[in-house]
């Protein structure tokens, strides 16, 4: 997928924008074809050689609370429903309440055309069996991105050299595609862009700036606040221009954006061209999904 070239100084300057308020007018478009970027394309995870889906679905709402309470059943209709629409990229974690219910939910899924990414939490003393355990429980036979999950501390990497030497021994391996990380602070997510190790990039953003890093790495921001938009931005640009994969997380601001208005901002925002290459979402209906759909379409549509 080719995209226009702009400078940094551009990219921060109209995400900047956008976080103020400034963003494309809505268009209601229908007819797509193959040639129009849609929701379910399989776009390239920056220099990884991985193809998710544009659009993903994401399994841990409130640590995964929400999509278990649709119970085992609903949770696999749900999910052959995201694949049934072209939605092919599954975001779970070991400490989500669904990691124990993927495995029913993938089974009988051609394992190919799936890209399975989960994350990795704490510090355990055997991470390479760790991994293996990820792959026995899911019935698979690798996993295309695994991440650190939820790294705070700015030095993040020291206490998780033996995780990260671990990661790369299985990716060595072709156990795991790609490696990376989950960050929920500035200053974790400004180590993480120094950092060579990382191939994936799982970042939280939203115009609104909900839920979003802020400079005090011991502050979860659960507040909209759009002036934390632009230094996370930044670092995005950083991770563009090294190659990394960026993944989008907290489109919805957790399920806090209940306004329609809002949930359009806030996507319009994540589909700019050149700003992420892929989205996680956490759904409970298939009307969310067909929603998400549609307005990743239409927004696409305006991209340049």
């Amino acid at each position: 997928m080719h995209r226009r070239e702009i400078t940094r100084r551009q990219f921060i300057e109209r995400t900047a924008a956008v976080a103020g308020g400034i963003l494309l007018s809505p268009a209601a478009r229908i007819g797509w074809s193959a040639s129009k970027k849609t929701a379910v394309d399989l776009v390239p995870l920056g220099k990884t050689g991985l193809k998710p889906s544009r659009l993903g679905i994401g399994c841990g709402t409130n640590s995964g609370r929400v999509q278990k309470e649709l119970g085992q059943e609903g949770f696999n209709r749900l999910l052959r429903y995201a694949y049934d629409q072209g939605i092919t990229y599954i975001d779970i974690a070991r400490s989500y309440q669904t990691y124990p219910m993927l495995r029913e939910a993938i089974a009988g899924l051609p394992r190919e055309k799936l890209f399975i990414q989960t994350k990795m939490p704490g510090n355990p003393e055997k991470p390479l069996e760790e991994i293996d355990r990820y792959r026995k429980d899911f019935g698979v036979d690798y996993i295309d991105s695994l991440l650190i999950h939820c790294m705070i501390a700015p030095n993040w990497e020291e206490e998780r050299k033996r995780v990260m030497d671990a990661m790369q021994e299985a990716k060595d391996k072709k156990i795991i595609r790609a490696h990376g990380v989950s960050c929920h602070s500035l200053a974790a997510l400004k180590r993480a862009v120094e950092l060579d190790w990382v191939d994936v990039h799982l970042v939280r953003v939203n115009p609104q700036g909900a839920h979003m890093d802020t400079a005090d790495a011991k502050t979860w921001n659960a507040q909209s606040n759009a002036s934390h938009v632009p230094a996370v931005m930044e670092q995005v640009a950083l991770m563009r221009k090294k190659g990394r994969g960026v993944i989008g997380m907290k489109i919805m601001g957790e399920g806090d954006f209940t306004k329609p208005e809002d949930r359009e901002k806030s996507i319009r925002f994540a589909m700019q061209g050149g700003l992420l290459d892929c989205v996680t979402i956490g759904f409970k209906s298939p009307a969310e999904i067909d929603e998400a759909i549609q307005r990743m379409n239409s927004a696409l549509a305006e991209t340049v």
